[in-house]
C-alpha cells in the first residue's frame, strides 16, 4: 500500500473512533450512568443537598457510589465554600465533604 493511503486509513479510523466516543458521552449525559444527571431526580437531590447545607447554589448532580451514596451534589455554600453532598437513594445525607476543587 502506498504511504498516503495508509495515512488516510489511519486518520479515518481515528476520526471514526473519536466520533463514536463522543456519541457515547452525549448519550450518557442526563441518564442514570455516571456523569451529570438532569431531571426530576436531580432536582430532588439538589433540594436535599441545599437543605443540608443551609442554602447556597447546587451545581452538578452525579450518580455516585462513594461511602454508600447514590447521588453526589456539588454545592457552593452561602459562605463561598464548596462541598460535595453525598445522598442515599432516598435523598438522605450520607456525608458532606469539602470539594477538592475549591472546598
Amino acid at each position: 500500500m502506498r504511504k498516503r493511503t495508509k495515512v488516510s486509513i489511519v486518520a479515518a479510523v481515528l476520526v471514526a473512533g473519536s466520533v463514536g466516543a463522543g456519541g457515547a458521552a452525549i448519550a450518557g449525559n442526563g441518564g442514570d450512568d455516571e456523569g451529570h444527571v438532569t431531571g426530576q431526580q436531580a432536582e430532588q437531590a439538589k433540594a436535599a443537598a441545599l437543605k443540608a447545607t443551609g442554602g447556597g447554589h447546587a451545581n452538578a448532580v452525579e450518580r455516585d457510589s462513594e461511602n454508600g451514596a447514590t447521588w453526589e451534589v456539588e454545592v457552593k455554600k452561602p459562605d463561598g465554600t464548596q462541598v460535595d453532598v453525598r445522598l442515599d437513594a432516598d435523598y438522605r445525607v450520607v456525608v458532606i465533604e469539602p470539594d477538592g476543587e475549591g472546598g
